[in-house]
């Protein structure tokens, strides 16, 4: 009697713990399990070498480029060493240009030599070697006023544009340089990465500008566009972006990205009166010898004959920018993913439906990947679910760096709360204790939950995100291997949770409605 007094107020406690309803059905959790996966991850991980092989091995990695077919070729062969299931390079539709840099430099010749610190964005245009041109300024409402450009042609012609920019208060920062999520922040955590569909169609829209601003640019005959964005601060370069990668898009100017220091520099100098001239050279290689978008799958398959042709899906984005190795963003979400997989593959753990990992790319130009997986897999022609939606029991992604996990956002997903607050309860000495039913955004969880799948991301701590996310600053040696370790273990936990527990998780109904990226 005692034994059970002991139990019931155990879980008690961890309802008024966790503010699950005394009505909240009690999860029979595989406790043995847990506690298995977490020692192997903490004995044996594999984290290292999964993080050393998508990062310093393959380089960037632009969809469709060498570097990204390279982590892509490896983590097929590393599932099928593992003996996972049917791992494969899974066409997803068109995507569009390779790009490849082939040489890069960029220096001040007047009035003094200097390298500066900057990079060229992706799929811009080539100098056709070392081009040496004066810089001139404009800001940025005359650089996107066409009709501006067009009557100051002769004065731009055969020059550097460089976009002036207005001084910051200070460059001092004295944030840390990394940080953690305070019980406070966890408990008033708001919705996160929110964007509206009237914000995407502005977006689409400023890229079919850029595009005509591109070609008048081009015709008129400068020779390049320099960008010294604000936040390029410190050390810290941020290099993407919007266009150029479409076969529809013609091939645009040299553009570059600069630090905000070296800009300022320039500017100065030509406003005191001082010629400043720049010598760039920019070789990239267009091809379109394949323009498919390609996602990365493997499996596990389900034990039961019954459960096993439904699906528990995990994933993260394997696509990252080209100015460093795309460790935070997201070579950290792959790592956790597909370390969850041989942890439950390694131990033999019998989950009864099929566990899936994606990795997905195409995520950074507008969640292509994932968007377009779920179309092809779970969807029909006319926007409603087909039969194979309603088998998939829940699909959780990694994509927000390599901070420990936190908790989880459950999307609005009321029914799921009290779930995933019990799931969390053995992982509360590891810092992982908090279910929002807020929602959050701009990653490939969208994509799932678009189709009315359970799509949940979970809540990583930031630690220096906002100095790696889309930087040159974003390589291995900004990974936490710890927290990747303390990741692996939570998610491989929720996904054989998920895929032995007896009914599908809970989701909401399906609302049909235009994907908030679709048209990007």
């Amino acid at each position: 009697m005692k034994m059970i007094y002991k139990k019931l107020c155990l879980l008690l406690a961890l309802s008024m713990a966790t503010g699950a309803t005394s009505f909240a059905q009690q999860e029979q959790i595989d406790e043995a399990a847990f506690a298995k996966i977490r020692n192997a991850e903490l004995t044996n991980s594999h984290i290292p070498e999964i993080a050393h092989y998508l990062t310093d091995v393959s380089g960037p990695r632009l969809p469709g480029s060498e570097g990204f077919n390279r982590a892509a070729t490896w983590a097929v062969a590393t599932m099928k060493k593992w003996g996972l299931a049917n791992a494969a390079m899974e066409p997803y539709g068109e995507f569009g240009k390779q790009w490849e840099l082939e040489e890069f430099s960029i220096a001040l010749k007047v009035p003094y030599y200097q390298p500066l610190r900057a990079y060229p964005e992706p799929w811009c245009g080539n100098t056709n070697g070392v081009q040496q041109g004066t810089v001139v300024l404009l800001t940025p409402k005359q650089a996107a006023d066409t009709t501006y450009l067009l009557s100051h042609s002769a004065e731009i012609k055969g020059k550097f544009i460089l976009l002036a920019i207005s001084p910051l208060p200070t460059l001092l920062d004295f944030r840390p340089g990394a940080e953690r999520l305070t019980d406070r922040a966890l408990d008033t955590i708001d919705e996160q990465h929110a964007l509206t569909r009237a914000m995407v169609e502005q977006l689409i829209a400023r890229e079919k500008a850029r595009i005509r601003l591109d070609i008048i640019l081009k015709q008129v005959g400068v020779l390049g566009r320099i960008w010294a964005a604000p936040d390029n601060v410190n050390g810290t370069i941020h290099v993407q972006a919007g266009i150029g990668y479409k076969l529809t898009d013609p091939v645009g100017i040299p553009k570059i990205s600069m630090s905000y220091e070296d800009g300022k520099r320039i500017k100065r100098l030509i406003q005191s009166g001082h010629p400043v001239e720049l010598a760039i050279n920019i070789q990239g290689r267009f091809a379109t010898a394949d323009t498919k978008g390609y996602n990365v799958v493997g499996e596990i398959p389900g034990t039961d004959p019954k459960l096993k042709a439904q699906l528990v899906m995990l994933g993260g984005h394997l696509d990252s920018w080209q100015s460093s190795t795309g460790a935070t963003d997201n070579a950290a979400g792959c790592v956790v993913v597909l370390e969850a997989m041989r942890l439950l593959d390694s131990l033999g753990l019998k989950p009864k439906r099929t566990i899936r990992v994606a990795l997905w790319t195409g995520e950074e130009q507008g969640i292509y990947g994932s968007f377009n997986y779920v179309k092809n897999h779970f969807m029909k022609a006319d926007g409603t679910p087909n039969a194979e939606q309603s088998k998939v029991s829940a699909y959780f992604n990694m994509d927000y760096g390599t901070g420990k996990v936190r908790g989880i956002y459950a999307q609005g997903n009321k029914a799921i709360k009290p779930i995933f607050e019990q799931w969390f309860a053995p992982f509360h000495d590891l810092g992982a204790t908090t279910v929002t039913i807020k929602s959050t955004g701009s990653t490939d969880h969208l994509s799932f939950d678009w189709a009315g799948i359970p799509g949940f991301q979970f809540i990583q701590d930031p630690l220096d995100e906002d100095r790696t996310h889309h930087t040159d600053l974003d390589d291995y040696d900004h990974l936490a291997i710890e927290d990747l370790k303390q990741s692996a273990i939570i998610v491989a936990s929720f996904v054989y949770q998920s895929a032995i527990r007896p009914e599908l998780l809970p989701r909401k109904p399906f609302i049909k409605d235009t994907f908030l990226f679709d048209g990007l």
